[in-house]
This record gives structure tokens, sequence and C-alpha cells, in this order.
């Protein structure tokens, strides 16, 4: 059979950790071929060497038949290979063309031709149906329409080999719908796409094969139509996954939170979060669900202290906490885990064990004195990493920016957990993680709740506010519309709120 592209017996290491151990590959013309394993199996690594980000200890990869070293991602770009990172590569304060353009920039009369360019990345953008401005500058645009340009990117340099690194990650289920429209139309004009992705559900909907990765190793390569979701999550992890969450009913407890009239400005001005009221119980998961884009971001952030309060309070057990500063609600109780790991969980450079007591540092026992204790550090992360399943090259000491995106929001759980606060903002706590490290953190969570702790989980996937949820608040443009208990609803009437369509309301 003739295969566009074969990646042979594939090795590679770094530093005493096998990333990729004789890992084979092959992927026909105009398929869309899955890469399914859990955070930090390889995946992202074997993608990486295919577009000459690394190079193979061992093995060989043949494009089109022919044997290829791939020393960098010119010469993969070369040979027709493009790549989609999970963290985009754009230059905020560029637009949308001169990102496009950049590196393959073409000169006229001594400036850089970009009416040129601008007019081809509108013809590609309508024949893929990316509706794509050229002129928008990237920090004007939403994530989503980012990830088009990435894509633009790809095909303004005629790639026709298109590697997707969790391309989902970061996107609405309405953004999801749209990609994969996007990626069939692809592959039905000749294109192979290689997609990295952890969601079953997706894999289901595109792709035709997949090749399951774990701990380096490939397992198995299946059909997917043959194929059922709860056998490739048990080749992924190994076991048997219970996607359902058993959970006892809530013993719900006191008031523990309340927000009243509630307004809050966004970056450009205007008002947000629309006089909202919520409060939330001891012993109680509220979910909080809607589209993207309609006023979450800036809840989160003005509850958390990240945002000005226009107007309006948000009372922790009954102490107005909305003028405080973010240091003085996380010692009055309240926990973080942000729906941004990279901007606000995470300082990137730190040492792994160094990002684990960032809210503690200054407290007994990991300093006196203001001098640091590294050993106690040290046994700290060592523990949170070993309860938690973080893997990472060196451990604690690795930095928090050389590991998986997976592995990083496991980090940041796993501190914020540990802390046990008496209220807990969550927000996309699993974007990024396999579904064994989801079934894990949804029973973290429910541990904390039966512990008698709050949970306010802010979820774009309806599945997870469904599952984890006592309660859901729905929001829609900066107001909560309906509230209802997660035993009395369902995807349906949930979706009809969240797109403004009914409003309905329980006590």
């Amino acid at each position: 059979m003739e295969y566009i592209i074969e990646m042979l017996n594939i090795r590679k290491e770094f530093t005493g950790i096998v990333a990729n151990d004789n890992i084979t590959i092959q992927v026909k013309k105009g398929e869309i071929h899955a890469l399914l394993g859990e955070n930090g199996a390889g995946k992202s690594t074997l993608m990486s060497i295919l577009f000459g980000l690394y190079q193979p200890d061992k093995g060989v990869i043949k494009v089109r038949g022919k044997e290829v070293k791939i020393t960098n991602p010119n010469i993969a770009n070369d040979l027709g290979i493009g790549m989609v990172h999970q963290h985009f590569k754009l230059v905020h304060n560029f637009t949308v063309t001169e990102n496009i353009i950049l590196g393959m920039e073409k000169v006229s009369n001594g400036k850089i031709d970009i009416k040129t360019a601008a007019k081809k990345i509108q013809e590609l953008s309508a024949r893929y149906k990316l509706f794509v401005d050229p002129n928008a500058k990237i920090e004007d645009i939403s994530v989503g329409m980012q990830q088009r340009v990435e894509i633009l990117k790809m095909l303004y340099r005629n790639a026709d080999i298109l590697i997707f690194d969790e391309p989902t990650a970061v996107l609405t289920p309405q953004e999801i719908i749209e990609l994969m429209g996007v990626m069939k139309s692809m592959a039905a004009e000749g294109k192979t796409i290689l997609v990295i992705t952890h969601k079953l559900k997706e894999i289901k909907a595109v792709a035709e094969n997949c090749t399951v990765i774990s701990k380096g190793k490939s397992i198995a390569t299946v059909d997917v139509s043959e194929t059922s979701q709860e056998r490739l999550a048990e080749l992924m992890v190994g076991r048997r996954i219970n996607f359902k969450l058993d959970k006892q009913p809530a013993k719900v407890g006191d008031e523990a939170f309340r927000i009243e009239n509630l307004n809050v400005m966004n970056h450009r001005g205007l008002k947000a979060v629309k006089n909202v009221n919520l409060s939330a119980n001891y012993g109680e998961i509220l979910g909080i669900a809607g589209v993207d884009g309609n006023g979450q971001t800036e809840l989160i952030e003005a509850i958390t202290g990240l945002r000005k309060v226009e107007s309006g309070k948000i009372l922790l057990n009954g102490v107005d906490i909305s003028a405080l500063p973010i240091r003085k609600r996380n010692e009055n109780g309240l926990g973080h885990i942000p729906e941004d790991r990279h901007k606000y969980g995470l300082v990137l450079d730190f040492k792994l064990e160094d990002n684990m007591i960032l809210e503690n540092y200054y407290k007994v026992p990991f300093s006196k004195n203001g001098i640091l204790n590294r050993d106690e550090i040290r046994a700290y992360a060592d523990k949170l990493i070993d309860q938690f399943d973080v893997r990472s090259a060196q451990g604690a000491i690795t930095k928090a920016r050389s590991m998986s995106g997976g592995n990083q929001q496991k980090a940041i759980i796993a501190r914020e957990v540990d802390r046990s606060p008496c209220v807990m903002i969550v927000a996309q706590p699993t974007r990024g993680l396999d579904v064994g490290a989801i079934e894990y953190i949804h029973k973290r969570l429910l541990q904390e709740r039966d512990n008698g702790k709050t949970i306010i989980l802010f979820s774009l996937e309806l599945d997870e506010i469904l599952n984890v949820s006592d309660r859901i608040a729905v929001m829609y443009e900066g107001e909560i519309v309906g509230t209802c208990y997660s035993e009395d609803t369902n995807e349906n009437e949930l979706g009809l709120m969240m797109a403004g369509g009914r409003r309905n309301t329980v006590e």
C-alpha cells in the first residue's frame, strides 16, 4: 500500500526519559489519522519530529515513499508539511496577513506587498470556509479565529500534510463543530491530516484510523468506525474508564458564597457582567454553563481579584471581598484554577516545585524569616507529583515551560486541590487532559464537595457540567438566564438557555 507518511521505528530520548520508543505510524493520502494517548505519552514529540523541531535518535521517516531527513521546520514546509501547535505561534500586535506571510514576505518596489498577500489569504479563507479578516489584528480576534489563522498559515505555504496538536483544547463547542467541518473538507480535497487529541468523541466524528500511544510506545492502530469509545479509552490508559461519575446526592450546608447585583466591564469598557445574582452553599458543586464570550471570563476575574468590580458585592462567608487584594482573598478561603494556565496558573520559567508553592511560599514550613526551605518544598512537590501523576522529564526540578499542556494543568489542579480552600473557582479544569486524568480530577472535585467544600465550576464542556455539577446556572450575554438541578435537565435544554432561547430558574 502507498503511504504519504511513514515514521518507522522512531526513538527519541531526553536526558534519561524515552519519549518515543520504537514507534511506527503509517498514514495514507487524504485520510484523517488520529494520535491518541495520555498526557506525556509522546504524541507531540513524535509530531514535532515529523515537523523538524526534534531529530530522532533512531528510525526512518518517509514522505511520499522517499526517505527524508527533516532537520528543521523549513525542510518540513518544503515537503508540504505544516503544523498547528497547541499553543499558537502568533505575534499579537501584527495583523492576520502579517502573521501568515512572516518569514516568506514578497517585496515589491522596496515594500512588503501586503495587498497581494491579503488577497490570496481572502481567497483561501473563502475556499475553506474559514471566514478570517486578513486585516484584523491578532489581539482583537477570538482564540478560535486565531487557530484559523494558524491553519491559513499552513495553507498559504501550500501544505498538504497538516498536523493539528490538540486543536480543540481552547475552542467552544460550536467552534469545534466548525473545525471538524474544515478538516473534512480539506481531507476531501486530498489533504492528509494528523490530529493529536484526547477527545474520543471527536476522533469518532472525524478520523478514519487512530494510532494509540502509551508511555512512548505505539500500542495499536485501529479502524475508528469499528472501535467503541470505551475500547479506545481502555487502549489509551490500560484500564476501563467510567465515563459517568458515580456520585451520591449532595449534603448541602449553609451559604458559603454570594454575588449581589454584580457589574463588571470588559477590556473594551463595555459591560460584560450585568447585574448578576448568584449563591452557592457548602457541600455543593455549582456549574456555570455558557458559550464562550458571554461574560464568564470577566466574572471569574472579578471573583478572584484579577479584574475590578464596577458595582455590586462578592461575599465569601458573609464578608465582602470585592475590594480585597488577591492574597487576602486566598487567605480568606478562596481558591482558583484559572482557565489560562500560562497567563495566570504558572510561572513558566520556574521549576515545577516552585510553581507548587506560589500561594504559600511565604508561610511555614516553606520559608522562615524570608529564607526558603528547599527540602520542605521538594518533599511537598514530590508528594503532589506522585498523587496527581504529573509527568515531566526531571520531576520537581523540571521547568514548567518544558512540560506538556496536560501535565501543566495537572500541576495547577494538584496545587489548588491540596490547599482545599472553602470555596474554589474552577475554570476549564480538564482542558487538554486525557480521559484517565479527567476521571481522576472529577473524583477529586467530588471529594472536596463531600468534605463540605464549595466548588464553582466554569466549563465549556456540557458533558462535564452535567456530569459533575449538582446545580447549574447558565450565562448568556453577561446575565444568568437560568438555574436548574443537573438531574432535571439535559444538553438540549441547556443549549436553548445558552443560546438565549429560554429562561428557567429554580431556587
